[in-house]
């Protein structure tokens, strides 16, 4: 992996060097509380935010305690989920029409900080944080992203991790079993003395899996640890300057027997959960490890500091067939693997490819929050660092008459793909929130300066000596706007508006570097009194250039030079409606209920052709692939003192898998779906409960995706029975 240079060390250490000298200075305890890491507090009350806003609470969270993340965000207008696993563990998140494939078109944080392996270098990512460890996640869409950079047009997610509790002690233990072999144990504990505060946590996930490999069988499933420990020191209530320092450790890691292989329209009709034989070695192993610093200096009441220094180290290898019968899975060699088990073939050849990656992201941020009168302004800087180290090597096999897979040769590491995409990124931010009355003003500015280089060394340098065989550099900055507006017509009706500059950096293997921009509007209101919420937005999106990342999630041939194409001008409209109330809430028994609503209508603006699956031949007006033009979530609940019961439905419209216009082709097709969860819980005692949940209450059989031409089933009905107990 590439080193800081000492330049860019020092650039750090400096940085870091300021925030100890602000610890320093201060002889006592801070109370100050480490607001820098979420969107939303009391210096931006998620209801008078000028932009779509959610915030999934920790009792929200409690109710289904999903582990999937694309199940929890389901909950939320304006956000597409094209599910691949079954288990959420590669999520395929989008909002506003962005694209969905592998998170890579929103800014995902953690606490704060970028979650991607290497947002700029490499946004496609294979990592997402563990959901079901998190707090609370928060949803911003619209003008006020223009903080949370690189990508702007769609939105941010923030997920929360555990926060140090505020008792002296105090955690939980959660234990639940269920179907296809799933185990679930969380746990964490901490507490908070005079001045220092500390937690640890533990989650560990795992399944066999819902996926039946044809003849040889095995396990289909996954498994995933995640441990995070903080500890946290503050000043003393006596000192002149308030301040908190907080040190975050976190390890996850994951072996998962997923597959790219998906199913003939034939066999998906006829056994919808099994698997090819020819897929029985593909096997995904992660590590993930991350080091964050947090430091919080209130200098007044009216003027804040927060830095944050971070490191994060992510290696993954998806050891998965790659070419069956001398064939891509794009090409025939889906129908290879299908003849084979269907005995149309006595042998078949499969080749395998480690897509063996390293990749590493660092850097140090800030933010200085002043409230000067009518003037609340944050000016923020952040200086980034990644990349992915691609070393990747092929195996062949050949199957014999029992469908064993034999290795016949074991490939060179770093003679398949094996080259680095690497990013340095300066970003900066003024944002000035003005209240006159009733009328709020928030103008924004960004700044990214970004430079990527990609250096491949080719298929016959494995050792990498010398200068690479290609070289590309590439520089690149923007300026990006923000305007925005709320007026509160009385304590319940808030009105607001906006208008910003979208951004997506170009990746390394864009074919004409150039980035992604788009000019995006919206106009809404919102609605709050006692126990009902609402929020009603509509929004526009005018991209003059749109990206598409063309990797092997997306059916390509992703060792070339050139893998991010430029689809021009797109626009994408629509509207979205989220409603909650809780009838009878002051009653012995209450009755929640929930719905969210997303109308999107996104079409191509011009011509083009590439090699991406689904964008290959498109005409100006064709409709964007795997999104939804109307999506629909019901949630009803009933509840008492003692238990709990919730039923969650969530629609999707029809999907088409590439661009087109009219009516949609029978094999281009993912059908409209309705799945219904089930959560019931009963508690024991205040601090003891048991739960049920049943993921797919009816079983529906659906379809997923059609990567590489070939079709994807969701997870069946699957019940889990659960134990927790906090102190």
């Amino acid at each position: 992996m590439t080193q800081l240079s000492p330049m860019r060390l020092s650039l750090l250490a400096c940085a870091l060097a300021t925030v100890f000298n602000a610890q320093a200075s201060s002889q006592t305890q801070a109370t100050a509380q480490m607001e820098q890491i979420s969107i939303f507090g009391s210096k931006n009350p998620l209801d008078t935010t000028p932009g779509s806003a959610h915030q999934i609470t920790e009792a929200e969270l409690e109710t289904f305690k999903y582990s999937d993340i694309m199940r929890t965000l389901a909950s939320v207008p304006g956000v597409y989920i094209q599910e691949e696993d079954g288990y959420g563990l590669r999520p395929n998140i989008g909002m506003r029409g962005t694209g969905q494939n592998r998170s890579e078109k929103i800014t995902v944080m953690e606490d704060g900080v970028l979650a991607a392996p290497a947002p700029y270098a490499s946004p496609a990512a294979y990592y997402f944080p563990t959901s079901g460890r998190m707090q609370s996640v928060e949803i911003l869409k619209g003008s006020s992203t223009v903080k949370y950079g690189p990508r702007t047009t769609g939105g941010v997610i923030n997920m929360l991790s555990r926060q140090i509790p505020q008792e002296a002690l105090a955690g939980k233990i959660d234990l639940a079993l269920g179907q296809d072999g799933f185990g679930k144990l969380h746990t964490y504990a901490g507490g908070q003395g005079e001045r220092i505060g500390a937690v640890a946590e533990v989650y560990r996930y795992q399944a066999d899996g819902f996926r039946e490999i044809n003849t040889v069988g095995g396990d289909t499933g996954f498994t995933k640890n995640d441990a995070l420990a903080k500890v946290r020191i503050n000043t003393d209530k006596t000192a002149n300057y308030q301040q908190a320092l907080e040190l975050k450790l976190k390890f996850a890691d994951e072996t998962s027997n997923e597959t790219y292989m998906g199913l003939t329209d034939a066999d998906y009709q006829k056994s919808p959960q099994s698997r090819y034989s020819a897929s029985q070695k593909d096997l995904m192993t992660t590590e993930h490890k991350q080091i964050q610093l947090n430091h919080i200096i209130d200098f007044s009441d009216t003027l804040s500091l927060s830095s944050i220094g971070y490191y994060n180290d992510f290696h993954r290898n998806w050891y998965k067939a790659d070419k069956v019968g001398g064939e891509s899975l794009s090409g025939k060699g889906i129908q290879n693997a299908a003849d084979f088990d269907a005995g149309l073939l006595t042998s078949l050849d499969v080749n395998v490819k480690a897509n063996n990656r390293s990749y590493l992201s660092q850097g140090v941020q800030t933010e200085l929050n002043w409230l000067l009168g009518a003037h609340d302004l944050s000016f923020g800087l952040r200086y980034h660092e990644d990349e992915m180290d691609r070393y990747q090597w092929a195996d062949n096999y050949t199957m014999d008459a029992n469908s064993i897979m034999l290795r016949t040769k074991s490939g060179v590491p770093g003679t398949d793909s094996n080259r680095v995409d690497s990013a340095t990124a300066l970003a900066a931010y003024v944002q000035d929130k003005i209240s006159l009355d009733a009328l709020t003003i928030t103008a924004g500015l960004r700044w990214e300066d970004v430079e990527t280089e990609r250096s491949d060394w080719g298929k016959k340098n494995p050792n990498r000596d010398g200068s690479p065989e290609k070289q590309v550099e590439s520089q690149f900055s923007a300026l990006l706007p923000s305007l925005s507006a709320t007026y509160q017509i009385n304590e319940q009706i808030l009105i607001l508006a906006g208008v910003q500059k979208g951004f997506s950096p170009a990746a390394p293997g864009n074919a004409d570097g150039q980035e992604e921009q788009s000019w995006n509007y919206e106009a809404g209101v919102r609605f709050n009194e006692g126990a009902f919420s609402s929020e009603l937005i509509g929004f526009y999106s005018d991209y003059s250039n749109m990206h598409g990342n063309c990797t092997a999630a997306q059916g390509c041939d992703d060792t070339k030079l050139d893998n991010q194409y430029n689809a021009g001008e797109v626009e994408v409209k629509g509207i979205e409606l989220s409603l909650a109330h809780a009838f009878n809430n002051e009653g012995a028994i209450s009755f929640p209920v929930k719905l969210a609503y997303t109308y999107t209508d996104a079409e191509f603006g011009n011509s083009f052709e590439s090699e991406f699956e689904t964008w290959e031949k498109v005409a100006a007006g064709d409709k964007l692939t795997y999104l939804p033009e109307n999506q629909v979530y019901i949630s009803v609940g009933i509840q008492s003192q003692r238990w709990q019961v919730t039923a969650a439905a969530r629609y999707t419209d029809e999907m088409r898998t590439k661009a087109g216009a009219g009516a949609i082709p029978a094999n281009e097709v993912i059908e409209a779906k309705t799945l219904v969860d089930l959560s019931a819980r009963y508690f024991l005692t205040n601090s003891q409960e048991v739960y049920l949940n049943v993921d797919n209450l009816f079983d529906e059989t659906y379809m997923t995706t059609r990567v590489h031409g070939s079709i994807f089933a969701g997870k069946p009905q699957t019940v889990t029975l659960g134990y927790s107990y906090k102190f």
